[in-house]
């Protein structure tokens, strides 16, 4: 599938950057897209940091890279970070004629230690696993079931794709966390990830959740870093200011894949997940990833808001001045409430979107709509061309 969105994100970052870092979770397509991109580029120069030839080659990396021009890509870039220090050098270099398309399973703040000596130099880009308005909007079901997992999305079997996700979930805790330095023993983080599965859409007291898994708050909050930091889970912050209401300090946490969250929850096909009791948590995480995707709104820019009075909003974004807000619903006659009323007034809010997963929008109050999320996410955004409020 060739991904155009991403392809033309690349392009514009190597514009402005000598280094761009893909980001984003094993096996969601970097490679696969840096391949595609490498295909409008005269001259290619890949290494695959697993591959143990390439490796060797880069056992003295200035001297294996400096007279190389054109486009070098570095494929799985956590495994080998003592390039960082020598990317800079090779980039402030007046007579430099290569760009770097650098390639990472690990997080900006997970790597930010070694590749801060890029600072200034270097533009992250994150590639998420498929997204809606990629598939189309006619695979929606099969995206929500499945997740966005290329292998996992586009297999034509329903269990090899179950399969899949199962022994994706194996080898993330059993070797690629191991690989990426750290040493949690995959036993412990698959029960953590499993109980986390149950929290999913929930706030998250970590004292509380530390008593439960028979851990210290500290442990919990270290095993949430990581499986945050290795893309698998989302923590949303509350927001809050002066309103002279009581309102919530404690994140939320949500399973970015729904597939691999259906899978940890042993739901195995659309049948069954419509009548589990997950079903609205699971719809609500689905939908919010969506948003954040299409809008690719940065992680500090993102949150939730309630009190405890008992208003809430499920997703607050602050983007180019505006702030939007969004509730999510599993229904098929969405409503106004008393708590979207207290939400929109309390927030000053530009505009608030009830999602649903039916079709068409229509209008609530002033600055109010309901909308199907697959209408949403076809529309564009005032001022930023990817979401708009006026349908």
């Amino acid at each position: 599938m060739q991904r155009n969105t991403f392809l033309a994100l690349i392009a514009q970052r190597l514009k402005s950057a000598p280094v761009v870092a893909l980001l984003g979770p094993r096996q969601c397509g970097k490679t696969t897209l840096a391949r595609q991109f490498a295909e409008f580029r005269q001259e290619v120069h890949f290494f695959d940091l697993e591959d143990p030839t390439d490796l060797a080659v880069l056992e003295n990396p200035k001297l294996a890279l400096q007279d190389l021009s054109g486009l070098v890509v570095l494929d799985e870039i956590q495994r080998l970070p003592d390039l960082f220090p020598v990317l800079r050098v090779l980039v402030d270099r007046p007579e430099a004629a290569s760009q770097f398309l650098i390639l990472g399973s690990a997080s900006r703040d997970l790597i930010r230690q070694s590749s801060e000596t890029l600072a200034g130099r270097i533009s992250y880009l994150e590639l998420t696993p498929f997204q809606l308005g990629e598939v189309g909007v006619t695979a929606w079901e099969s995206l929500w079931e499945r997740g966005g997992f290329p292998r996992s999305f586009l297999e034509t079997d329903a269990e090899t794709s179950r399969q899949w996700r199962k022994d994706y979930g194996a080898t993330f805790l059993e070797r690629d966390l191991p690989a990426l330095g750290i040493g949690i023993p995959p036993q412990s983080l698959r029960r953590f990830w499993q109980m986390l599965a149950h929290c999913h859409g929930q706030l998250v007291n970590f004292s509380e959740f530390g008593r439960s898994f028979g851990v210290a708050d500290t442990t919990v909050r270290r095993y949430l870093d990581v499986l945050e930091a290795t893309f698998m889970v989302r923590r949303l912050r509350p927001w809050h200011e002066n309103l002279g209401k009581r309102q919530v300090k404690t994140p939320k946490v949500y399973l970015r894949d729904s597939g691999m969250y259906h899978t940890l929850l042993g739901i195995h096909s659309l049948q069954e997940l419509r009548r589990h009791p997950k079903l609205g948590p699971s719809w609500e995480g689905f939908a919010l990833e969506e948003v954040v995707r299409h809008l690719r709104a940065d992680p500090e820019d993102t949150y939730f808001w309630a009190t405890h009075s008992g208003a809430e909003l499920d997703l607050l974004i602050f983007q180019e001045g505006l702030r939007l807000g969004f509730e999510i619903k599993y229904t098929d006659r969405p409503r106004m409430t008393r708590s979207m009323r207290t939400a929109a007034e309390a927030l000053k809010l530009d505009h608030l979107s009830i999602l649903h997963p039916g079709e068409g929008a229509f209008p609530l109050a002033e600055n109010i709509r309901a909308v199907g999320l697959r209408n949403l996410l076809s529309q564009a955004h005032p001022g930023g061309s990817r979401l708009s409020h006026s349908a």
